[in-house]
């Protein structure tokens, strides 16, 4: 420990109060931020002989100072210490990367309610559920709903101007109440059983299919009776598929943490209503040297700060004081009883062994493919003869059709993955339309600008979709920022597109380079090539659907600036405006069926 630092004279300045404390070392660098109920009690442990790990000792021998602040509640601290983790980023804490929100199936509140996706803030008046860990077991779910109740899913705009059913109802994913094929109280039953069925009453449900084919069997309406038979064999179906499932399970989220070459990965499984609704896993940061009930504390921390907290937690890896100390955190956190089970038996004890088996795999395909992705580093590396690894990689690519609508994109490669925070796209301004030459030299000049200036982070590689013609003109925005010396690379399609044929156009190189179709450097050009293209034709193609969109209307000569705006208001926007039927236009005030016929053939 540095002799600058004055442990116990810290430790008696402390009070016996719930806070956060921060340990800095000798540079003033904040290197571990830490919450406790007494702040006294909590950190004195720190500056005891023994530690409980070569890690936490590594720490406290370097640190230089240390500051604490109190909090009202240990809850308190606990969101405290979350924003200044996530904020600073201290070397010694293990860091969980924020996620997207979870999604949620939404039941609106409408006459015929909705059903879809949905994630954000939820809003009063409708139904949501889940959280669901993936928006792949959303939708899944929902698919799940479609085939067994038939409920919509279309927006309330498109509903309320349909005029003949859609395909969803040919294919029978849904009842059509948009064209009255359905009674409402036979429409809101299904949406009652859907409810039940969410909520994981599937026995409820079932129950009153096998009644109602029964009835329907007796009365001799057989295709009836078959519908009903259809769903109840549906039903059982994914009830059959459910790895976890328990009538008396409720909500439970299961923990489990795995490591494997100092790498960590921490499996999140959510049962919901006694139904598994899915896994994710987690790969924390700074978790090197940690052991498991740190690493899981971190995680259970860090996560339900910002996630809705289940009543019971499972996770076997915490000492009991420790999952009493977090029982009384997340339940003041979320403002209900929580029960943290660390020492499961039974099916909690199942749940905890299938997580840990599920971590173990997406930890054993995390190393593989880390391990493929420093192959193909030291492979591009040595290739380009670089000195040093070529750590950070940017790629341009331009996307446009015939000059419409360009959009120039720039993705990331860092750490041996693609960076998809560092993504940027760059609307192409004072280019002649179709200059892919113009639009190259647009975005880099509008990317590098300031890393001329001494803002931003300087790439090892920037690679150019496209061949020697689009690297010369890049390469001639690099030179006139003064910014020449960064490697360049142009990456051009080979014969008929094919890949594993491309040339390669290294700046200050006359002559294009070829790899074999299995180089690994060939392979990680592909794979961050490929993104790029990705990333600037989604961009692209969202813009110049928007730009039609908004034009559509304004190409009808006959439709002005006021039939305009009446037929917005009228349908909603322009969504309802495009389903709409010449019917439906006619009824509109000033729009005769001469005129509505118009509209429909130019937005058809």
């Amino acid at each position: 420990m540095s002799a600058a630092f004055d442990s116990a004279a810290f430790v008696a300045t402390l009070p016996t109060l719930p806070g956060i404390y921060k340990f800095f070392n000798a540079t003033g660098d904040l290197i571990y931020v830490g919450k406790a109920k007494d702040l006294k009690k909590r950190v004195s442990t720190y500056f005891q002989k023994a530690h409980p790990s070569p890690r936490t000792t590594l720490m406290v021998a370097q640190i230089g100072a240390a500051e604490f602040s109190t909090t009202r509640t240990e809850a308190d601290a606990l969101l405290l210490e979350n924003n200044l983790i996530k904020s600073q980023h201290p070397r010694y804490n293990v860091l969980f990367r924020d996620d997207k929100s979870y999604g949620y199936i939404l039941v609106t509140g409408h006459r015929y309610p909705q059903i879809r996706f949905y994630r954000g803030v939820q809003q009063k008046g409708n139904s949501y559920f889940g959280p669901f860990p993936s928006s792949w077991a959303v939708r899944e779910t929902i698919g799940h709903l479609q085939k067994i109740f038939r409920l919509r899913t279309c927006d309330d705009s498109v509903f309320s101007h349909r005029s003949r059913p859609c395909l969803l109802y040919q294919i029978h994913r849904c009842s059509g109440p948009c064209v009255g094929l359905i009674e409402e109280g036979a429409y809101k039953h299904d949406v009652e059983q859907a409810r039940q069925f969410l909520e994981g009453k599937d026995e409820v449900v079932t129950s009153d299919l096998m009644r109602k084919m029964d009835t329907a069997a007796v009365e001799l309406r057989y295709e009836d009776a078959a519908q009903y038979r259809d769903r109840i064999q549906m039903l059982q179906r994914i009830r059959s598929g459910q790895a976890v499932e328990s009538a008396g399970a409720g909500d439970v989220d299961i923990v489990a943490a795995v490591e494997s070459q100092g790498v960590w990965c921490v499996a999140l499984a959510m049962v919901r209503a006694g139904r598994h609704l899915g896994d994710r896993c987690f790969f924390p940061v700074n978790a090197s040297g940690s052991d498991a009930a740190s690493v899981v504390e971190a995680f259970l921390t860090q996560h339900y700060v910002q996630q809705p907290v289940p009543a019971r937690i499972v996770a076997d890896t915490l000492e009991l004081e420790d999952a009493a100390a977090l029982e009384e955190m997340l339940a003041a956190l979320s403002e209900h009883a929580v029960k943290v089970i660390s020492r499961p038996i039974g099916e909690s004890r199942l749940w905890v062994e299938t997580a840990r088996h599920n971590a173990a795999i997406a930890l054993a395909a995390r190393l593989a493919a880390q391990a493929t992705q420093e192959a193909r580093g030291l492979a591009l590396q040595e290739f380009m003869g670089a000195d040093a690894p070529i750590a950070r990689i940017e790629c341009f690519d331009i996307s446009h059709t015939m000059g419409e609508a360009p959009i120039a994109s720039c993705v990331v490669y860092e750490k041996g993955a693609m960076q998809t925070s560092e993504y940027r796209r760059y609307n192409v301004k004072d280019v002649e339309p179709g200059d892919d030459y113009g639009a190259m030299r647009y975005a880099l000049n509008v990317r590098y600008r300031p890393l001329a200036e001494g803002q931003g982070k300087v790439p090892d590689l920037i690679l150019i979709d496209g061949g020697k013609g689009q690297l010369s003109a890049a390469r001639g925005v690099m030179v006139e920022l003064g910014l020449s010396d960064i490697p360049m690379m142009g990456v051009a399609k080979g014969e008929e597109r094919k890949p594993g044929l491309e040339q390669l156009f290294i700046a200050g190189e006359e002559e294009a380079r070829r790899l074999p179709p299995e180089h690994p450097a060939l392979h990680l050009i592909q794979q961050i090539r490929d993104e790029a293209h990705r990333f600037a034709i989604t961009g692209h193609r969202a813009k110049r659907g928007k730009a039609r969109r908004a034009s559509t209307l304004e190409e009808i000569d006959a439709v002005g600036p006021k039939r305009r705006q009446q037929l917005l208001a009228h349908f909603g926007g322009l969504q309802g405006v495009m389903a709409a039927g010449v019917e439906d236009l006619a009824r509109v005030e000033g729009i005769s069926r001469k005129l509505a016929e118009r509209i429909y053939n130019a937005l058809h």
